[in-house]
């Protein structure tokens, strides 16, 4: 499933994925620890979660990486969020942040996702 069909504005993206210098990789590994993953919940196409990231690694994200227009992180690549130090299943893309708490990510994936063989 691509992400136009999933929703996802690819828009509020980078144009391809920034990766992350060693200082900047380096920098962010120091908070991966501290990342909070909800419990998965569901409706009846998608499965859903959101990730908490310290308040204090925004700072330390990219300037790249962020939305100055709204104040937020863009929709993140799974390249770049996962050399961020999140750390979860395939399948999962970044939809959405939640603007009046941008620390929080939302995550959704098709339910019963299968990664490709």
């Amino acid at each position: 499933m691509s992400n136009s069909e999933m929703g996802i504005d690819n828009t509020r993206r980078n144009i391809r994925p920034r990766p992350l210098t060693d200082e900047e990789h380096e920098r962010l590994k120091e908070f991966a620890q501290d990342i909070h993953y909800s419990a998965r919940y569901s409706d009846d196409e998608y499965e859903y979660r959101h990730v908490q990231l310290p308040k204090a690694m925004l700072k330390a994200i990219p300037k790249e990486y962020h939305d100055s227009s709204k104040g937020t992180l863009k929709l993140l690549w799974e390249d770049e969020w996962r050399a961020m130090g999140i750390t979860q299943s395939l399948g999962w893309e970044h939809y959405e942040v939640h603007e009046p708490e941008p620390h929080i990510l939302l995550f959704k994936r098709p339910l019963n996702y299968q990664p490709p063989q």
